[in-house]
């Protein structure tokens, strides 16, 4: 098992229209922030009537919250597909990481970026619950990373006093900053000067 699968809820989004609002939003959102995403402008993408919405969520933030569930789900299966692939070293999944992220930027015209870190840069006008929600989110994914720089030092790819939880939490503050360059400069340059940096001064081979 994981440590995604151990730390993680599984959040479960039942009915055809719930899902797709759920869906709908996590798509308009990593392109906006949560303030400036217009209800009414995922309704209509939806084909779902404004009455309807609170059919399935009693408030806005209950719908983001159900957003970010489904986003951290979507990104558990991906870290622990990427991070977790045996069939390659452990430091060239993490290239293989970023190698997607950087395909995906270049998918989407550098409108999309991280949910979670769209959200974040506009917490102090979100309800206090997406704060303790975002944070658990980052701590997730930072475990996620862990796992894979351990067993990096254990296939003798870095050194064995490598504070590997204190590189994973630097690599995610780290990465949000260059997913937003990337958007601003609407170019992948920014991720691949963060590959160079973390790569040459953190995840240096031993000798």
């Amino acid at each position: 098992m994981t440590v995604t699968q151990t730390l993680r809820k599984k959040p479960k989004v039942r009915g055809d229209t719930r899902e797709r609002l759920v869906r709908i939003g996590t798509e308009t959102l990593s392109e906006k922030g949560f303030t400036s995403a217009g209800l009414e402008e995922i309704l209509e993408k939806a084909g779902v009537p404004k009455g309807s919405f609170y059919h399935y969520f009693d408030s806005k933030a209950s719908f983001g919250l159900s957003i970010i569930d489904h986003y951290d789900e979507l990104w558990a299966a991906r870290l622990t597909r990427l991070f977790g692939d045996k069939d390659v070293s452990p430091l060239t999944r993490i290239h293989n990481y970023i190698d997607e992220a950087a395909r995906g930027l270049e998918k989407y015209k550098f409108r999309r970026g991280c949910l979670v870190g769209n959200m974040s840069q506009e917490i102090t006008s979100l309800d206090p619950r997406f704060r303790a929600r975002i944070i658990e989110v980052f701590d997730l994914w930072t475990a996620e990373l862990s796992s894979c720089l351990r067993d990096a030092q254990t296939a003798g790819e870095l050194p064995l006093d490598l504070p590997v939880e204190e590189v994973a939490r630097y690599f995610w503050f780290s990465w949000e900053g260059a997913i937003l360059q990337a958007k601003l400069e609407q170019s992948v340059a920014p991720v691949e000067r963060f590959r160079a940096v973390v790569f040459r001064s953190l995840l240096r081979q031993p000798g």
